[in-house]
């Protein structure tokens, strides 16, 4: 009898000492079942506290490895005075009564924290009103812990007070007072997985795992050129293959993409290999569209050139043209980074039925709520009639934000009548992706008579996503707070241009977006600068930040400053917050006393986190340049759950070396290239340093980013390690471009 390789693994009995966990709600491989009935207090979507004393609490945001349902659940539990580790948490479906639940931009505790804080503070407010009345006192003289509300040593537990508390009304958010943070006994130190153990073992629920009864799996033919059709198509070969059922012609898509399905032709079978058989017999004749002439190499040219002529000012302080005009020396500098791809280790997967006029989908997104809104779109139909269940992700990186194969799945159930899977494979996820942007960047300094930087001028080209959405072509303000106009210099003249770029493939948002070719360009270019005045790279890096600051706008020559969607006054650009880390990264790492060692620095603000990293590289067995030891330091605020927080910075460090070693997604006609691992490869497990330091700098400031600032500074940290150990300047990615990796 066939099983499943979710059946086969749990099949293995294996077994790793997990440690201590939360207790938190394993998914089966089958379809989810009902949500908690309403008995007992549910004040709103996040908390509810049971007749029998269960407290449930609701995960809004998707889980991809970066440990959301192990942080999010144990702050709600501590705001309201549960045990964590007896909580229930549940999965939130895509619903906007949630509020954001785009699971993107390093956002989930910085713009939630206060929020859910709230959610939870709520429900303790009620439950202290019930038991003030059962004893007579004020809620004031009262407390909450444990699963109880406490009057000195005598308690009446939830279970005897969420029926009572149900009946009061519920107080607005702004009059609810939220615990001192000391209180929050579980916060802001490791915390367990609560979903380790299932994964482990085989029993958590990522998107393939999800069966319904009658279900085919689609594999789809799309055009090889984004935008292309298909002119003709001959399914008899396909239908031949045992195991096929349909062959269906998917809807075309229009300009502006957004995230509309790719067009193309699907096959849907019993199987997944039937359905990959089956799409490769497909004959089809494809229109390849404007988009064809697509030549990255090319295109790479294209933005060189335009970077040397005059851009659209973004930022301009002092007159750095006429400080360059008289300079007693001039330093420039030319960098280019390709398009990335997200290659999560999950292709995307989506399910989709459709019961009584309403379709339901399965699905391993970042964003549900988008999910059903493209689905309603497709379907024409209101939103209403949609329901997106989200499953564990197996990572996502940005690129599962983006709905597309979500509302594919739903097309076609319709279409088919019956539930349908659509199953990325890794050919479909590496070419037909939301790449991050191409970028060129032209950086020229000044150097007075004293050796002093006197001006600065940097020139970025690249295509915006805005392109997806308006067919823009030169960068906007969201696109240039990435290391452009937030970029804090102590140069009397600053000068900042972008030049148009138009996109010819898909772009959209990938961990830490622009930040990785602003940082590699500005963090590279700093360190050229240490050596054209022949400072110490630290103390350079120092010098041109500048004391520590509140940095406005006036200084940064601009009018306003998106900044992650944070009021300035609540998140300003602090130079103090950058020094802070720069220097320990330094000390962690030995910086001023390198004995022989090629040490790399560098530093970058991204989501309102500062992160500061030393590399140290060498050369291996073969000659080429290895990754020896990485030193990291960042100050994101408050952290509340300090082990995900540790492990992000980790995993942010392959992150960045897998995009500075091999990253690089080319185009020929308009097609992508790469097709897989072979030829778009990732760091391995020999390749990664043999150390990774991280360290923590608390600054006591409001909660910041965490998933995507650690990558920024690690392209130029080993860029500028290997020009400490080999001469050689950086300034073209990915390394294995240069034959040295």
């Amino acid at each position: 009898m066939p099983f499943s390789r979710r059946e086969f693994v749990g099949g293995l009995f294996i077994s790793v000492a997990a440690g201590r966990v939360f207790a938190g709600e394993s998914s089966k491989a089958s379809a989810p079942a009902a949500s908690q009935p309403a008995q007992g207090l549910k004040p709103n979507l996040f908390v509810h506290v049971a007749s029998d004393g269960q407290v449930t609490i609701a995960c809004h945001r998707s889980e991809m490895g970066q440990g959301v349902r192990s942080t999010l659940p144990v702050l709600l539990a501590d705001e309201l005075g549960a045990d964590p580790k007896r909580i229930r948490i549940i999965q939130g479906d895509g619903d906007k009564r949630y509020g954001d639940q785009n699971t993107d931009g390093s956002s989930s505790v910085r713009s939630h924290y206060t929020e859910l804080r709230k959610a939870a503070a709520t429900a303790r407010e009620l439950l202290m009103a019930a038991a003030a009345k059962q004893l007579g006192v004020s809620p004031s003289k009262l407390s909450a812990h444990d699963d109880a509300v406490w009057h000195g040593s005598k308690s009446i537990p939830f279970a005897k007070l969420a029926d009572a508390a149900a009946k009061l009304p519920v107080p607005k958010p702004e009059a609810v007072k939220l615990r001192p943070e000391s209180e929050l006994k579980h916060c802001f130190q490791d915390l367990p997985s609560v979903d380790a153990r299932p994964i482990v073992m085989g029993a958590a629920q990522f998107g393939a795992d999800v069966r319904l009864p009658g279900m085919l799996i689609a594999v789809i033919a799309r055009p090889p050129v984004v935008g292309g059709k298909v002119r003709s198509f001959d399914a008899k070969a396909a239908l031949a293959v045992k195991g096929v059922k349909r062959v269906l012609k998917m809807p075309e898509p229009t300009a502006p993409w957004k995230f509309q399905p790719w067009g193309g032709v699907a096959v849907l079978a019993d199987n997944t290999w039937a359905a990959m058989r089956g799409r490769n017999a497909l004959q089809i004749d494809w229109d390849p569209g404007p988009n064809a002439v697509y030549d990255s190499e090319q295109y790479a040219k294209q933005l060189s050139a335009t970077v040397h002529e005059p851009g659209k000012v973004a930022r301009n302080t002092g007159d750095a043209e006429a400080a360059l005009g008289k300079a007693a020396r001039v330093v420039e500098a030319e960098y280019h980074v390709p398009h990335l791809a997200h290659v999560p280790m999950e292709p995307p997967v989506a399910i989709a039925r459709m019961v009584d006029g309403v379709c339901e989908a399965w699905a391993s997104t970042q964003n549900p709520q988008a999910a059903r809104t493209e689905m309603a779109r497709v379907l024409g139909v209101d939103e209403e009639k949609t329901i997106c269940h989200v499953t564990l992700l197996g990572g996502a990186f940005g690129r599962k934000s983006k709905p597309d194969f979500v509302s594919e799945a739903a097309w076609l159930c319709r279409e088919a009548g019956v539930p349908v899977r659509v199953q990325f494979t890794r050919e479909d996820d590496l070419r037909h992706d939301f790449y991050n942007a191409v970028n060129t960047q032209l950086l020229t300094a000044a150097l007075d008579a004293d050796g002093k930087v006197s001006a600065w001028r940097q020139r970025t080209a690249l295509s915006p996503i805005g392109s997806l959405f308006t067919g823009a072509d030169q960068a906007s303000a969201n696109d240039l707070q990435q290391g452009v106009t937030d970029l804090p210099l102590a140069i009397p003249n600053v000068r900042a241009e972008t030049c148009k770029a138009p996109a010819y493939v898909r772009v959209g948002w990938l961990r830490s977006v622009y930040n990785i070719f602003h940082a590699f360009a500005a963090g590279s270019f700093m360190d050229e600068l240490a050596h054209a005045r022949g400072k110490d790279p630290h103390e350079n890096l120092l010098e041109l930040l500048g004391p520590a600051r509140i940095v406005t706008l006036q200084e940064l020559g601009i009018e306003k400053l998106p900044n992650y969607g944070t009021p300035l006054d609540e998140h300003p650009i602090d130079t103090g917050r950058m020094r802070a880390v720069i220097d320990q990264a330094a000390k962690m790492s030995g910086f001023a006393d390198r004995k022989g060692r090629a040490l790399g620095i560098a530093a970058h603000r991204s989501f309102l986190t500062y992160v500061a990293a030393v590399a140290s590289v060498v050369r291996d067995s073969r000659g080429k340049i290895a990754v020896d030891e990485v030193w990291l330091a960042y100050d994101a605020g408050l952290v509340v759950n300090t082990e995900r927080a540790r492990s992000q910075m980790e995993g942010a460090v392959i992150f960045g070396m897998s995009h500075a070693f091999y990253g690089g997604a080319t185009m020929k006609n308009g097609a992508t290239e790469q097709s897989n691992f072979h030829d778009y490869r990732l760091i391995r497990m020999p390749q990664a340093p043999r150390r990774i330091h991280v360290a923590q700098v608390k600054s006591g400031k409001p909660p910041c980013g965490i998933g995507e600032p650690g990558v920024p500074p690690i392209a130029p940290a080993i860029a500028n390690a290997i020009f400490a150990l080999t001469g050689q300047r950086i300034r073209e990615l990915p390394l294995v471009r240069a034959g040295i990796v």
